[in-house]
């Protein structure tokens, strides 16, 4: 078996120096740096992930012009599709996943909008698999969930409208914070669903003996502890919102949310075991969301008995707002719910930064 796994890393060098090569004579002088880039961050060694120096100069020449990034994602793309190894693989979705990090916007952008035809980010990693050896073929596992779990938190960020665990999008947040109190119950419940949607695929990671000693798997782990920060950040300043709002919530509002809170509890064990992250933010999520779970359910009991639940335990104060979000609002959702959500907001930006810790 090492003389094998000798012989298909050699394999992978030679390779690794002929693509360089085919690049250099074939491409032309005004994309021969991308393709170079691209090349370079998804070598074939491996176990290592892509050098950051690698990664960096990557994400400099995809800031250059819209024509640019849109060049660098399709090289991109054509490298991942066109790879047999799994290891070349999980560096191009790495660098997909850097890219959602800490790229520049343009090139995000570039990325939310690929393919071309119609923007649905399909990476169509479904049917990969490299049956070189033992342990590349439980590698193709990982790379079919990890372009599962990109495919997921792309579409989330759709939803959210900004990148949910990019560094560059704190403005986007801001804003949402700022908002939140106008924004439509049905709005929220989809943002929830989106959010919990990604947590989800996380708890559908491999469970894999090769994690020892694997870098790259390794790093994978660790990006992802910082997406799963950001989505607790996230997931906790609209259920303290719905907190607020319980007592008007419609039965079938309360019906959706439970929905969501099931489906949030269910993952809790998995994420223990996934990661070792403590954080007051996560503490706060699991209390809070318990606390929904009852209330919730007084919600929907009043709803099937055709009563009308007028507090739950606590004085709901409603204000006007003159604040609207840039969601458009229904005469009937545009109220403004207050009283004790600052304190759950200022938590929420204190661990924010927290997002960009590893497990």
């Amino acid at each position: 078996m090492g003389r094998i796994n000798r012989l298909r890393d050699l394999i992978g060098v030679v390779k690794d120096k002929l693509s360089l090569s085919r690049v250099a004579l074939l491409s032309k002088p005004n994309t021969l740096s991308l393709h170079l880039a691209v090349l370079r961050a998804t070598t074939h060694s491996p176990s290592t992930p892509p050098d950051d120096h690698h990664l960096a100069t990557l994400l400099s020449l995809g800031d250059a012009s819209r024509a640019t990034a849109s060049a660098l994602i399709e090289s991109l793309m054509d490298r991942l599709h066109r790879t047999g190894d799994a290891s070349v693989a999980l560096k191009c979705l790495l660098t997909i996943h850097h890219i959602i990090r800490r790229g520049p916007f343009i090139l995000q952008d570039q990325l939310s909008i690929f393919p071309a035809s119609g923007g649905r980010n399909h990476l169509k990693l479904s049917a990969f698999h490299d049956g070189g050896t033992a342990a590349t073929w439980a590698l193709s596992t990982w790379v079919r969930w990890y372009g599962r779990y990109l495919e997921t938190l792309l579409s989330a960020s759709r939803t959210l409208g900004f990148f949910l665990t990019s560094s560059s999008c704190t403005v986007e947040r801001e804003k949402v914070e700022e908002t939140i109190s106008s924004i439509m119950n049905s709005d929220l419940i989809r943002d929830v669903d989106s959010l919990i949607g990604v947590i989800e695929e996380m708890c559908k990671a491999p469970d894999s003996i090769l994690l020892e000693g694997n870098k790259l798997l390794y790093e994978i782990l660790g990006l992802m502890g910082g997406d799963y920060l950001s989505a607790v950040n996230e997931v906790l300043l609209r259920l303290g919102e719905f907190k607020e709002r319980l007592s008007c919530l419609s039965f079938g509002g309360s019906v959706e949310l439970a929905c969501c809170l099931k489906r949030l509890e269910d993952c809790k064990d998995r994420l223990l075991v996934l990661f070792t992250i403590k954080k007051p933010s996560i503490e706060l999520l699991w209390g809070i969301t318990g606390e929904l779970v009852d209330g919730v359910a007084m919600v929907k009991m009043y709803g099937e008995g055709g009563g009308k639940l007028v507090s739950l335990g606590r004085r709901e104060r409603l204000s006007e707002s003159s604040r609207f979000g840039d969601r458009i609002l229904k005469s009937s959702d545009s109220v403004q719910f207050s009283s004790g959500r600052f304190e759950l907001n200022r938590l929420s930006s204190l661990t924010l930064g927290a997002a960009e810790s590893t497990v």
